[in-house]
């Protein structure tokens, strides 16, 4: 399937959507995760379009869509942009209430938006996105946050993105990064990810600043509090050989009201590239409820 290619404007950056078409049917919405790219969900909206209208776009800094001058990739630009999305899709689609999907980083964005508008999503799906483990620190003493902050930036600038001498070595780095992928999937994943230096290299497309967590935003409690305002069925999954911690326990997943999960054996924090056909077919089926 090849999505046909739009795109749509939020706090003057220029962002890609890819449209899987179905017109007619209730639409749908996929967000990818951080340094990730929204054809990644390619092989998921074959199967997703057979029964609904199926859009994915690109984050800022991600894939085609506009890095942000000053590095402004906090959370809350996230949210901001997907508002300005699902207002175009909602005036594409009558006003009629929209499904999500999301992942990692664009699990947190999906669900966070659907506390803040909670009556214009009528269905939720979130993969491992409600933060990295505990083990994580990312909230520290506000002089030492900071300082933090500053010294990552700097040495971002001074930083050379990576290059891959071929298209067999970047697809390598692909597949070292998830040992679930085929070799199909990595070549696709590889291939819509980066792009070609004029020596012939690869370089991945998203902007390196869009690594750096900014050193204010959401909170821990902040972001329970929003999740505590979703109203709609929510969908949580989670693979067992993930990073993510298990949403069973995780006291961020555990703050949305009305949910439930699905556990994957086998699988890790790209579940939904790990185990397709189960991803697919029991997201329908929550969906389709």
């Amino acid at each position: 399937m090849e999505p046909s290619s739009q795109f749509f404007y939020s706090h003057r950056l220029k962002l890609q959507l890819w449209d899987y078409g179905q017109s007619g049917k209730p639409p749908l919405i996929l967000t990818h995760g951080g340094l990730d790219h929204a054809r990644n969900w390619d092989f998921a909206a074959e199967h997703l379009s057979q029964h609904y209208h199926v859009y994915a776009w690109d984050l800022r800094g991600h894939g085609n869509s506009q890095w942000a001058p000053g590095a402004a990739y906090s959370i809350s630009e996230h949210v901001l942009d997907l508002a300005a999305l699902v207002d175009i899709i909602r005036k594409l689609h009558d006003r009629a209430p929209i499904r999500i999907v999301g992942h990692s980083l664009g699990g947190i964005v999906s669900t966070l938006y659907t506390g803040l508008y909670p009556d214009y999503v009528e269905k939720l799906v979130n993969i491992e996105g409600w933060g990295p483990p505990p083990s994580v620190r990312l909230r520290r003493p506000a002089s030492e946050q900071l300082r933090n902050w500053i010294e990552n930036i700097r040495q971002a600038e001074r930083r050379e993105s990576r290059t891959y001498p071929n298209l067999e070595a970047a697809i390598a780095r692909m597949k070292e990064a998830n040992k679930h992928l085929s070799d199909e999937q990595a070549r696709h994943l590889t291939i819509h990810g980066s792009n070609w230096n004029a020596d012939g290299s690869l370089v991945w497309k998203f902007d390196n600043f869009a690594r750096i967590f900014p050193p204010y935003g959401q909170s821990v409690d902040d972001m329970k509090e929003v999740f505590s305002h979703v109203k709609c069925p929510v969908l949580l999954w989670w693979g067992t050989e993930s990073f993510i911690s298990d949403p069973r326990t995780d006291h961020r997943a555990l703050a949305i009201p009305n949910h439930r999960y699905e556990v994957v054996e086998n699988a890790g924090h790209w579940l939904h590239h790990d185990q397709l056909e189960l991803f697919a077919t029991r997201t329908l089926a929550f969906l389709m409820q």
